[in-house]
């Protein structure tokens, strides 16, 4: 089976969430139809690495909604989990402050939907998939467990896809908004480099 979600409609599921430091029993994708979605997979609640990119995810968030996007974080922990981590002091090791919902996979079905469940560990990779208003995943990036993700490049690529809707144009590595874009033709490469 092939990891590459690229292209495809985003893998459905409903599922139980912490949202706002309240339990949500059919959480899922179609809630956030006609916004982006910003999907994130850790490894487990009260670890190292992962608190560090939740409040991380957190500190941006207006930039996300700003850009009419929703971040999602998914866990294979329980609800339960979630809510005692979401209660517990940042000075602790907890997310205490973090608003955004946080699906409980406690069967591990949707990190195995998106590929990025380590079966041998029992957790998800921190795997991030980016789509569209129609569902559609157009970036995932799979990591390894001690390599934190960055937010800086989340919304980057999320400007992209918003820049590449709305004019028609690629953009170039490390493109940021209002930097040069190009046209995808060879005309507009040769535009670019001149």
């Amino acid at each position: 089976m092939s990891s590459l979600l690229i292209g495809k409609k985003a893998p459905q599921f409903k599922a139980q969430a912490v949202a706002n430091g309240k339990m949500v029993e059919n959480f899922s994708l179609d809630l956030f139809s006609g916004k982006y979605v910003v999907l994130f997979f850790y490894p487990l609640d009260f670890t190292f690495v992962c608190p560090t990119e939740l409040h991380a995810f957190q500190e941006r968030l207006r930039d996300f909604e700003a850009r009419d996007a929703q971040v999602i974080g998914c866990s294979v922990d329980s609800v339960f989990s979630h809510l005692a981590w979401v209660n517990t002091p940042k000075a602790k090791g907890g997310i205490a402050g973090v608003t955004y919902p946080l699906v409980a996979d406690l069967n591990k079905g949707i990190a195995r939907d998106y590929h990025v469940l380590s079966e041998e560990a029992g957790v998800a990779f921190r795997g991030l998939f980016l789509m569209d208003k129609e569902g559609i995943i157009r970036h995932q990036l799979v990591n390894d467990l001690p390599l934190g993700r960055s937010v800086d490049e989340a919304l980057r690529l999320l400007d992209a896809l918003i820049f590449h809707e709305e004019h028609g144009e690629v953009c170039p590595a490390n493109w940021k908004e209002g930097e040069k874009s190009m046209k995808p033709t060879q005309e507009g490469l040769v535009s670019y480099f001149n």
